[in-house]
């Protein structure tokens, strides 16, 4: 595939992803991991039939590293939600920003190694299906991730045509273990830290139940001070 036209392409199709996902739509595993996944093996083939130069290979090591890593962050970014017992998802206006500078850090870095090593220039021109099919991967598993820690059903395919969803037994069961982990269920998420974080575990404790409850002022015994609790019936 000629450079121009694969740019086009994977443009074309980041574009269309961006836009459907900003609207939300429901988490699809096989659009999320088999279809990105494709798109990196055909990457993957086309740069066998290219030949590498060390200083190539160095830039599709680094730029598939930084894809990596940017795809990670894409999906810590992706909001996730149940719909009528479906798993939804959401870009963020924090996505689509490291979609954009996943993008140019990857045209840039061609443009690099065309300055640097011209013979390398259509080297790395075919590594980038290759970097944003693998980033598109493992934003696809930081998703599911999350997805599977929520009360909805995650689907495999969506239905067309009225059809019903089509779902697979690996994922249900996937769910299920993570849903029965203990610590998924029962460790609270604490997404705040110091001072925030102290206000709201006091602000969940019970003051209702005994020992909880301010004690009255006073210097009287024991007995008077729990026959003045309020809170004693």
């Amino acid at each position: 595939m000629s450079g121009p036209v694969e740019i086009i392409l994977i443009i074309g199709a980041v574009g269309y992803v961006l836009a459907r996902r900003l609207l939300g739509e429901p988490a699809e595993a096989k659009r999320m991991l088999l279809l990105p996944a494709v798109l990196a093996v055909v990457g993957f083939i086309d740069l066998a039939k290219v030949s590498q130069s060390p200083v190539s290979i160095g830039f599709l090591v680094g730029s598939t590293a930084l894809s990596l890593v940017l795809g990670l962050l894409r999906g810590a970014s992706i909001r996730v939600f149940d719909r009528d017992g479906i798993v939804y998802l959401r870009y963020t206006a924090t996505t689509v920003v490291l979609w954009g500078i996943n993008l140019a850090a990857r045209f840039g870095a061609s443009v690099v190694l065309g300055m640097v090593d011209p013979s390398a220039d259509h080297a790395g021109g075919s590594g980038l299906m290759f970097t944003l099919g693998a980033g598109m991967v493992v934003e696809g598993l930081a998703v599911l991730s999350k997805a599977m820690r929520t009360e909805g059903r995650v689907m495999w395919a969506k239905g067309r045509d009225g059809a019903p969803h089509t779902m697979s037994p690996l994922l249900d069961g996937l769910q299920e273990k993570v849903r029965t982990t203990d610590w998924s269920r029962t460790r609270r998420p604490r997404r705040r830290g110091g001072l925030t974080a102290l206000i709201e575990d006091v602000r969940d404790l019970d003051f209702r139940q005994p020992g909880n409850g301010p004690r009255p002022n006073g210097s009287g015994s024991s007995e008077d001070q729990a026959r003045n609790d309020p809170y004693r019936r």
